[in-house]
């Protein structure tokens, strides 16, 4: 038998080393020609390696999250003769899905089945010990039903159902006073709410009823009885791959860069109308988000604020200011967040940008991106859309040196001057923008002008629609 070290080959664009982020075989796998091996993340981007021969796995080189050089061993694989694969774990489910009902479970299903009260169900426990050894036709009945996980017993009270694990409602309270009696129905609501049932007087002979619940509900205001949340489990999660490129990425950031933020508001009502009359007749043509006419204004604006569309070298203390606007675009995705980029974003009119969104947000969304399209911006947009809040303070994209993100539109009565001079009450549409940027090469002032030019734009979108 023969064997083959599939070495990380060199990928490109001067890459030294790359992060395992998924592998798709293990030891003693099968491995077909053409196979997935593993999935490599290198500067953001992901790469799947193929097995180029077919054979059994006998090596991998590390665990999700190791970084490993070009040209270092990646997985070995035996090529000559054949090798059975390694038997599957026998399911656990057969020997549980054999095994008879607890006695509890029957017991339960009895209590639904004949609807006994609290005094009946102790006494049929108390007769019938163990009717799973005996055979007893209940269990007939309890087969079909989703059985509770245990039943409760206390001295004070009969058999309750407990919620299973992972149910929405609580146990039960163990109860302090006499016996309870109430049909199975009403046992159900009470646990589902979260009642005790001793604690709720009964109207009349002794049983506990569903209008008994409601007055106790009625009584109590209703709001206490239900669940907080659920509890959930403890769990570690390795910050591996895009998700560890994140966080040193805004580490460095925050770290290095001293940020200060500007928020200023903007009043949008003549804006959304025009968007709205451009979508009524788009056609075939994507919508018209409120992003390709804030791109627009701010492509505008940059070749008059030149040090905002910029990158600062801080270690050779060199600013690179750029003559085309490569914006990027933060935009979250199942893996954690990326930047796609929007090449030459100034040459491009309200529906190429428009669809040039809609098609990078995509191939972030999906891990299709190239690493071109993830790299080279020169400022970025970063937007939450409907859930933007208030005002937001984003991290700069380093080595970018500003940063911009729109929040959500709210409407407000605003005062606003008629013809003649005079104020009268109006519901507006109004967003804040918040915009960070880089203090060692961006002054307030400048900021603050060029947010202020951008008011201007958008609330004349005349202005920005004229070319």
């Amino acid at each position: 038998m023969g064997r083959y070290t599939f070495r990380l080959p060199d990928i490109g664009e001067g890459i030294a080393e790359a992060e395992i982020v998924a592998w798709h075989v293990k030891v003693g796998d099968m491995v077909e020609e053409d196979g997935r091996l593993a999935d490599m993340m290198t500067d953001k981007a992901t790469v799947e390696m193929e097995s180029p021969v077919s054979g059994k796995v006998l090596e991998v080189a590390g665990a999700e999250g190791d970084v490993i050089a070009i040209g270092s061993p990646l997985v070995v694989i035996e090529t000559e003769g054949e090798a059975e694969e390694a038997p599957e774990p026998a399911a656990a489910s057969e020997a549980v899905s054999s095994a008879p009902a607890p006695k509890a479970e029957v017991v339960q299903a009895r209590i639904e089945a004949e609807n006994l009260d609290a005094g009946d169900a102790d006494r049929a426990l108390a007769a019938d010990p163990d009717p799973v050894t005996r055979g007893d036709p209940l269990d007939k009945a309890a087969a079909p039903r989703p059985s509770p996980s245990a039943v409760s017993k206390s001295p004070s009270t009969s058999a309750t159902p407990a919620v299973a694990q992972g149910a929405r409602a609580p146990q039960l309270r163990p109860a302090s006073g006499a016996k309870v009696l109430a049909s199975p129905a009403v046992r159900k609501r009470a646990s589902d709410l979260g009642i005790d049932l001793a604690e709720v007087r009964p109207a009349e002979d002794g049983r506990v009823r569903h209008a008994d619940l409601d007055a106790f509900l009625a009584y109590n205001a209703s709001g206490g009885f239900q669940p907080a949340g659920r509890r959930g489990e403890d769990e570690q999660v390795r910050v591996i791959g895009l998700r560890r490129r994140i966080a040193e990425n805004m580490a460095a950031s925050k770290r290095n860069i001293p940020h200060f933020s500007y928020v200023e508001e903007y009043d949008v009502t003549a804006l959304e109308e025009a968007r709205a009359q451009l979508n009524a007749g788009r056609g075939d043509r994507p919508k018209l988000t409120m992003l390709p006419f804030l791109i627009s204004a701010i492509c505008r604006l940059l070749p008059e604020f030149p040090m905002l569309n910029a990158h600062y070298d801080d270690e050779a203390g060199v600013v690179t200011r750029y003559g085309s606007v490569h914006l990027g675009m933060a935009a979250q995705t199942p893996a954690g967040l990326m930047v796609p980029v929007i090449r030459d974003a100034q040459d491009r009119n309200l529906w190429q940008l428009a669809t040039e969104i809609a098609r990078l947000a995509q191939a972030a969304r999906e891990g299709t991106a190239k690493s071109s399209e993830l790299s080279g911006s020169t400022i970025t947009l970063t937007s939450l859309g409907p859930m933007g809040g208030v005002a937001t303070t984003p991290v700069i994209n380093r080595p970018e040196v500003a940063i911009i993100g729109p929040n959500r539109i709210v409407e407000r009565p605003m005062f606003v001057a008629d013809a003649h001079g005079h104020e009268r009450i109006e519901r507006r549409k109004l967003m804040n923008i918040s915009m960070s940027c880089d203090h060692r090469v961006v002054d307030g002032w400048d900021a603050a002008s060029f947010a202020q030019a951008l008011k201007r734009l958008i609330e004349a979108p005349a202005l920005l629609l004229a070319g």
